[in-house]
């Protein structure tokens, strides 16, 4: 599909399609280069000294690079791994062991210059007919012909097709004049000599140069050995569980790995993980003394606070433990383009497809997702590797229209940003900044082409705006296009799929006539009374539409708010994704969220800088951190359900001490465990011939043979049809899955293309599939960030966390404290979702590839909005003391006293080491602290009950939000009030532990000076709820004339306690000066 195709609306159901603003004919589709590679590491083998293509064996011209040549030729056994010769010494490499012998014999500057004379002496030295190998060399214009291929690719069999063959010239076949040795060809054949090619003979020709044969493979299998051995000799201390070493010293720095683990200094981590040992045994001798020392006069407050602790405590180790092993990671960009961007040939980096998903563009201003746009097409990174498609899920014709005059901006934008080297590259933000924009600007045209750019976008933004204002109103007859077509997607809930293609090859040049990124406009067919499954089947058939149209091996996931802040942000994940060493076994990149738009003080802990920087490090030393829902980098064959590609472990040590049958009793039990542990089921791909035989067009690293049944030794194979079961009735599209490294079907019908990315984004195409179970986004829960995630992990993947310099990726998050509930409501609530389904991780997933660690890190992102309940009764208990005069604690001892004393010194301790490792600030720790409270009190309560009412009585509760008007001035939103039944819970709990503080202090107050010290306890209690819930209040109470909220609280507690006092001293009555007589009951006279 190009650019001029138009926009194209149908439904694979109803057989329409129908083609609107079509102005020229489809373009060809896009051919790929391809280039001879090494077959030994699978690089390029590049050009030589000469600046001719690399040729290691004269001999036989065997495809190996210059850096397995000098290896084998070094550390090897110097021999070409086809025709067994020794490798010589060519222009520019160093002497080895061995070239001594040759130094006569070599003529490097000469060795191609070929002559009558030379011809004769080496017909003389090889005992030949000289005449008949006496030629005229060839002149430099003529046509040389091509070489014909020596090898059958591997195939070994009797019954492979004639034209299947390698052909073999007759002058390199043996000859008998030549006593039955190989005669040496030269060069170039003899054009006089018509050349006789012969179908290649497996049994001679193979055996003679050995590639194929047995020899051959058990040379291979000796190389590679030796191969490991060496990286395990140099970085075995390096290497982790998974094989993901640190750097490993290899020849060059083109093939040293493109990324390495940074380790936390053991000075920092060490003292934490002490802390955590210590503070799991203070735990548990606070639980033995609590669960010892009841309160009898208060035993039911006493029972709920000892049930509310142990929850804290089992909830602490869920969130402690899997950040015992945090790591950071460090990319090396110049090593990524030396192995895949060499000067004078084209760039070998993999394609991306990115996704840009939205919905309803009066929520989601199309501006925005504008810039996200902007950003992505200005990206640093080949323009065509890159694809953008955007999701309207709304059917909107605003957001079709914004995207239409974003593409005609970003001709201009794009070449600006790639001139001038900017960043961001999304213009809102980049012209937003207040920093000096000349600097490490030194072309003098910069500030008068910044100017106009300027001028553009305002131009731009203007007529955006001019949009938005126009779709707020929506003509009775419906909208309608440019040319007069009515809107496809007029009716919101019943339209066709539409795919528009604005930019990319064929079209879209910029204003320096080059190409831009791909840009493609997808609306997936909805229907009434269908499950469209949100935003993870919109993103399930983008998935689809792209494999169809590019398919390209990696996606990238984007919010429509969440722009490109660090233009080399695709270059950071790649240096994971085309690792050789790690690549293979990496299902997504995730990158940290960074904000946009956020107050100073962070009152809500909108950064959620904790989490970020603290558990996700945490979580990538073990096996990666959890899906976010934005800013990831996914393989597309992790996205398909595969199983990750098995790691080859080292042959663990036996003991020959003991007899064999001795061994064998020990052994037993072991060998019936590995039985056990292997995977049920392995995929193998092929499609069917037209003579019904299996063709094999690539496999997946896990099951490159066949699937392996239950009993290990049946073998089936998946047919087309199969595939087809699994993956929805497309041809087209399971033929794209069997492409491994992506790419397109070569010979594919633009028009057919066409019909079929309409066709995979029909309502009816995931019947019956394991699309949203197995493959793909995974449905069943709001948050199918941590569904697919877990999925994936489930699988044996591991995932990457990176976080580059500058942030990869930037949003904008709600400030205002109702919209941020909210955000936390929708969470929690996937969580309850996740925990009533079949996926709860603390029974799902047993027996493949997550780890334990990583397993308690899912089960704590899926029970945490249950807290709520114990946290809501634990902040409710100061209040019920304080106003009873009870606690739940009885008289401390000594002892006890110390036990108390040493808990909360480990917490302190724990965090303030946290924050040492992680870089986390005391003020981002102590804001995460504070709305965990108001969170736990608020919005996760309310996602628990929610969802209960959901799984047991199938009622969905909405919760209706009423604003106000807020401020102009920076930051209005956050003074904004917005009314939601989510502020009832924590305004209670304020109240209450307010009034219980005035009840409290007018207690002691009255009986005098021994109830002040058991009132300091229940105080201290009192205070941690209110300190934690203050910015709940200064959100509640607004500005208030812009007096601090802070005064406002200390006022209402210090006039209460002064009330009280002024009753309590009476000043009105008058006081007695003599003793207070009383009557004793006797008659005194």
């Amino acid at each position: 599909m190009e650019v001029n195709a138009g926009l194209v609306a149908g439904s694979h159901n109803r057989n329409e399609l129908v083609l609107i603003r079509h102005d020229d004919e489809l373009g060809r589709p896009r051919q790929q280069h391809s280039a001879q590679i090494c077959r030994v590491c699978g690089d390029e083998v590049g050009i030589g000294a000469d600046g001719e293509p690399f040729v290691a064996c004269n001999e036989c011209a065997f495809p190996l690079c210059k850096g397995c040549y000098e290896y084998e030729r070094n550390e090897g056994t110097q021999l070409c791994p086809q025709c067994k010769t020794r490798l010589k010494r060519l222009k520019g490499c160093a002497r080895v062991e061995g070239d001594e012998d040759e130094d006569g014999i070599d003529d490097l500057e000469h060795e191609f210059s070929f002559s009558r004379d030379r011809a004769a002496a080496d017909a003389a030295h090889y005992g030949y007919n000289q005449s008949a190998y006496v030629y005229d060399l060839p002149s430099q214009d003529s046509h040389r012909q091509p070489q014909l291929p020596l090898l059958t690719n591997g195939q070994m069999a009797d019954d492979i097709p004639p034209d299947t063959h390698a052909l073999v010239p007759a002058y390199m076949s043996y000859s008998g004049s030549a006593g039955g040795k190989r005669v040496h060809p030269f060069p170039f054949p003899d054009p006089s000599a018509p050349s006789q090619p012969r179908p290649m003979d497996p049994s001679k020709d193979l055996g003679a140069y050995g590639y194929g044969s047995i020899a051959w493979k058990e040379r291979m299998e000796n190389w590679k050995q030796r191969q490991e051995k060496l990286q395990t000799k140099n970085g075995s201390k390096y290497l982790d569980d998974d094989g993901d070493g640190l750097d490993l010293p290899l020849m060059d720095e083109a093939r040293q790995p493109l990324s390495r683990k940074v380790p936390i200094s053991s000075s920092q981590l060490n003292p934490y993980r002490m802390i955590i040992v210590i503070r799991l045994v203070v735990v548990g001798f606070f639980f033995h003394y609590r669960l010892t020392h009841p309160v009898n006069d208060a035993f039911t407050l006493w029972l709920i606070s000892v049930i509310c602790e142990v929850w804290f405590a089992v909830s602490w180790i869920l969130d402690q433990f899997p950040k015992w092993l945090p790591i950071e990671r460090e990319t090396y960009l110049d090593r990524l383009s030396l192995r895949y961007e060499r000067e004078g040939q084209p760039s070998r980096l993999a394609h991306v497809d990115i996704f840009v998903s939205t919905v309803d563009p009066l929520k989601e201003p199309p501006l925005v997702t504008a810039n996200t746009v902007l950003s992505i097409l200005a990206v640093d990174y080949p323009v065509d590797k890159i694809s953008c498609y955007v999701s309207d899920d709304g059917a909107a014709m605003l957001t079709f229209e914004a995207l239409s005059e974003t593409s005609e901006f970003a001709k201009k934008w794009v070449p600006f940003c790639k001139k001038f080297n900017i960043e961001p590259r999304a213009p809102e933000f980049y012209f937003a900044e207040k920093i000096n924009y000349l600097e490490d600007k030194v072309q003098a045209s910069f500030v008068r082409e910044r100017r106009a750019m300027k001028r553009e976008y305002e131009d731009f933004k203007v007529r955006i705006n001019a949009l938005v204002a126009k779709a707020h109103k929506t003509p009775e007859e419906g909208w309608t296009m440019q040319d007069g077509t009515p809107w496809p997607g007029n009716n919101v809930r019943d339209h066709p799929g539409m795919i528009q293609v604005f930019l990319g090859p064929g079209g879209g040049f910029d204003t320096d006539e080059k190409e831009l990124p791909r840009l493609v406009y997808v609306s997936r067919e909805k229907r009434p009374a269908f499950d469209h499954h949100k935003k993870a089947g919109a993103m399930n058939a983008l998935m689809r539409a792209s494999a169809v149209v590019t398919n390209a091996p990696y996606l990238l996931n984007l919010d429509c708010d969440h722009y490109i802040n660090n233009s080399k942000a695709i270059r950071e994940a790649m240096c994971f994704l085309m690792d050789p060493m790690l690549g293979k076994r990496v299902c997504y990149v995730q990158f940290p969220q960074r904000f946009d738009g956020i107050d100073k003080n962070d009152r809500y802990a909108n950064r959620n800088t904790v989490f970020f920087d603290i558990n996700m490090k945490g979580l990538d030393g073990i096996q990666g951190p959890i899906y976010v829902g934005t800013g990831c980098v996914f393989s597309r064959q992790a996205l398909y359900g595969y199983d990750a590609p098995k790691v080859k472990k080292p042959p663990t040590r036996t003991c020959n001490c003991l007899p064999k049958w001795c061994c064998g009793c020990f052994s037993g039990k072991n060998k019936m465990k590995k039985k056990t542990n292997k995977p049920k089921f392995e995929l193998k791909k092929f499609l069917k011939k037209e003579d019904g035989s299996n063709l094999t067009l690539c496999t997946l690293d896990d099951a490159k043979e066949a699937i392996e049944g239950r009993d290990g030794g049946n073998r089936a194979v998946i047919s087309k049809e199969k595939m087809q079961i699994k993956f929805g009735q497309s041809s087209i599209f399971v033929e794209s899955i069997l492409l491994e490294k992506g790419g397109t079907m070569e010979g594919t019908n633009p028009t057919s293309l066409l019909n079929e990315a309409i066709h995979v984004i029909s309502i009816g195409f995931e019947d019956k599939t394991e699309w949203g179970k197995e493959v793909g986004w995974i449905y069943g829960s709001v948050t199918e960030d941590i569904l697919t995630g877990f999925k994936m992990h489930c699988h044996g993947w591991r995932s990457i966390y990176c976080i580059p310099e500058r942030p990869a990726f930037k949003g904008s998050a709600p400030i205002n404290l109702s919209d941020r509930l909210h955000q936390v409501l929708r969470w929690a609530l996937g969580s309850i979702e996740i925990f009533f389904s079949k996926h709860n991780p603390i029974w799902y997933g047993y027996g493949g590839g997550l780890k334990w660690l990583e397993r308690l890190s899912y089960i704590n992102a899926t029970v945490y909005p249950w807290t709520s309940i114990p946290l809501l009764a634990y902040c409710t208990l100061p209040a019920i003391c304080l106003l009873t005069g009870k606690f739940i604690t009885p008289e401390l001892s000594n002892v006890a006293s110390l036990w108390f004393m040493s808990l909360f010194i480990c917490i302190f301790a724990t965090s303030i080491l946290e924050m040492r490792w992680s870089g986390v600030g005391i003020h981002e720790w102590w804001r995460n602290e504070q709305f965990w409270v108001i969170g736990g009190v608020s919005a996760h309560l309310f996602a628990v009950f929610q969802g209960l009412l959901k799984v047991i009585a199938g009622v969905d509760t909405n919760f209706t939000v009423t604003s106000k008007a807020g401020d102009d001035a920076e930051f209005s939103e956050l003074y904004e009030f917005k009314w939601t039944t989510l502020l009832i819970p924590p305004t209670t709990l304020l109240l209450l532990n307010m009034i219980g503080v005035v009840a409290g202090v007018s207690n002691a107050i009255n009986n005098g000076y021994e109830s002040w010290g058991p009132l300091f306890g229940k105080l201290f209690f009192a205070f941690w709820v209110i300190v934690h819930l203050y910015p709940f209040l200064k959100g509640l109470l607004g500005r208030q004339n812009r007096t601090p909220t802070i005064i406002i609280v200390w006022s209402i507690l210090l006039a209460s306690i002064c009330s009280l006092l002024w009753v309590r001293v009476n000043p009105f009555l008058a006081k007695s000066k003599g003793p207070v007589l009383e009557e004793c009951g006797l008659d005194c006279y």
